[in-house]
């Protein structure tokens, strides 16, 4: 008999299983103040800045969080960043040309020029955010940029700076501005370095893509609405703190909207039936175009075309190139 004081034993094969935890809530992607995002010219640098370092917090927040998804948001931040800097080169490829060049060569093919621009940003947020003199290198003849003695004193620039103590704004803008003054045709690589000098300061794992995706838009239109604000003139520290605010409050956004999207693949995920459906997801939450013809160990060519087939009707990808032969998909 059991005793009165003593509950009595659960019969079984063995102990009751725990349950496993809840998943995480979705990260919720913060939303730059209204106040920090200019909606006209910024006349005094003490404003920029502030505005600046606001959007930059909130910016901060999402990289900290490391989210599934933000490979894919870095690479759409990276596309947009190519653009724009195809465009300082002087071409008119836009994103579907760039993605075609890209996705569409084979191991080993040249991509051409803008599509060598566009590995450029790409490989922005592939690498810890360091300069060195090897990989200036490799950027710069990718750039189509001559190689000099400014270039290789980019490193000791940056390390100057950062030990000077100054945040990290200015430190991105003081290291445009010097190698503007010493190499003015190195425009483009002095855009790179400067994600990448913000990265540093900040000690976020990986650089942005950010601020070279502003370079055309209205951080630097003049007061009044007169020319435009090119690197070493008296106003371009106040452009690009502006450009750093606008391009940290689209990343938010742009994360935002991938964030909504992931949610969506991942809901739709249980309702998928072909083995090896997990390596073409993870490769859409890292690259912003997956080819519909791409083959795994697991899955053919035919059976990645029916799991993209069906990802599409359950409204969880979007057919990125517009043909009907050669497809990408993406978020």
């Amino acid at each position: 008999m059991i005793p009165a004081d003593e509950p009595p034993k659960r019969r079984g094969r063995g102990k009751a299983r725990p349950k496993a935890p809840p998943p995480p809530p979705p990260f919720i992607v913060p939303v730059v103040p209204a106040w920090a995002q200019p909606r006209g010219a910024v006349e005094r640098i003490e404003d920029a800045a502030l505005m600046a370092g606001a959007a930059l917090h909130s910016l901060d927040q999402v990289v900290r969080a490391e989210p599934e998804w933000a490979g894919v948001w870095r690479q759409r931040l990276a596309l947009s960043c190519a653009v724009s800097a195809v465009k300082l080169a002087g071409r008119q490829e836009g994103e579907a040309e760039l993605r075609d060049a890209w996705c569409l060569r084979k191991p080993g093919d040249d991509p051409g020029p803008a599509g060598n621009i566009y590995g450029v940003w790409k490989r922005l947020p592939a690498r810890a955010p360091a300069l060195s003199t090897k990989a200036l290198q490799e950027i710069a003849a990718l750039l189509s940029i001559r190689w000099s003695e400014a270039l290789a004193s980019l490193p000791g620039w940056l390390d100057d700076l950062v030990q000077a103590g100054r945040p990290a704004p200015f430190v991105a803008t003081a290291l445009l501005t010097r190698l503007h003054a010493e190499r003015p045709d190195a425009e483009l690589l002095g855009w790179w370095c400067a994600d990448m000098a913000l990265a540093q300061v900040l000690r976020w794992p990986v650089a942005v893509p950010l601020l070279m995706a502003e370079r055309h838009g209205p951080a630097f239109r003049s007061i009044g609405g007169r020319g435009r604000v090119r690197p070493g003139e008296p106003a371009f520290e106040r452009a690009v703190l502006t450009a750093m605010s606008l391009g940290a409050a689209e990343a938010c956004r742009q994360a935002a909207d991938v964030s909504r999207r992931a949610e969506k693949l991942k809901t739709v995920t249980p309702l998928l039936r072909a083995k090896g459906a997990g390596d073409v997801l993870r490769l859409l939450l890292e690259e912003d175009a997956v080819s519909g013809t791409l083959t795994t160990p697991k899955l053919t060519r035919w059976a990645t075309r029916r799991l993209f087939e069906r990802l599409s009707e359950l409204g969880a990808v979007r057919e990125l190139s517009g043909r009907s032969t050669f497809r990408l998909y993406g978020l």
